[in-house]
């Protein structure tokens, strides 16, 4: 083969492989913008029921969600942030009952046990806690706190980073739900806002497929409706 044939043939190759790679980012720039596009829609879908604690409507329950321990078995900072605006909105009379859901599925680490054990300690009624064991998700705490505790209106009880998409499943599982972020005033960690991008686009998938939550252990349902 001739010397120009070579080159020619050099330059070919070299063309065809620029193309694929403008493709193959042009498609990945594509669904980079569709991911953040339906995670935008998430997060803006309920924003307008994110309010203050002192401006909380009245609901029979506030739903509080699991966000860890630390050492000793005692509630996160993060957890505690949640459980401590929950008994602010009961103090205030702003709901009736705390509806504390957790991830008890690993040995040694029972989340709900946790919880009403500082709600306790800390003054609610024993009578006004209601534990779901079963929370293993957001998801799956609105989709119980709906189905198997008849929880029909509510307000959420998480960080502000959390509260977009726990709102989005909870009104979208059949919850008349309004938001009180634990964190009023505090700015969000960026490491959170990242999750929570990945983490809206998958509530939006999990609600529109209607997936089952990760467990199906009913309880009777005591909390008001």
């Amino acid at each position: 083969m001739a010397p120009s044939d070579c080159s020619a043939g050099s330059m070919k190759a070299g063309g065809t492989t620029r193309v694929w790679v403008r493709r193959g980012l042009g498609l990945l720039g594509l669904a980079l913008a569709v991911l953040l596009g339906l995670s935008h829609f998430v997060r803006l879908r309920y924003q307008g029921r994110i309010v203050p604690l002192a401006v909380a409507p009245e609901a029979p329950v506030a739903l509080v969600f699991g966000a860890g321990l630390a050492p000793g078995a005692v509630p996160s900072p993060v957890l505690a942030q949640r459980l401590d605006a929950a008994i602010a909105l009961w103090r205030q009379g702003k709901v009736r009952s705390l509806l504390v859901s957790g991830d008890n599925s690993a040995p040694f680490h029972n989340e709900t046990r946790a919880m009403r054990r500082y709600l306790l300690e800390h003054g609610v009624p024993e009578d006004a806690v209601v534990g779901d064991e079963a929370g293993l998700s957001t998801y799956d705490s609105c989709l119980r706190a709906h189905s198997v505790f008849g929880a029909n209106r509510a307000v959420l009880v998480t960080q502000r980073f959390h509260l977009s998409r726990a709102l989005f499943i909870a009104n979208s599982v059949g919850i008349d739900a309004w938001g009180v972020a634990a964190d009023e005033g505090r700015a969000t960690p960026w490491r959170y806002t990242v999750r929570e991008t990945l983490s809206r686009v998958l509530a939006l998938g999990m609600v529109l497929l209607e997936v089952k939550p990760g467990s199906t252990d009913g309880q009777p349902p005591t909390a008001p409706r």
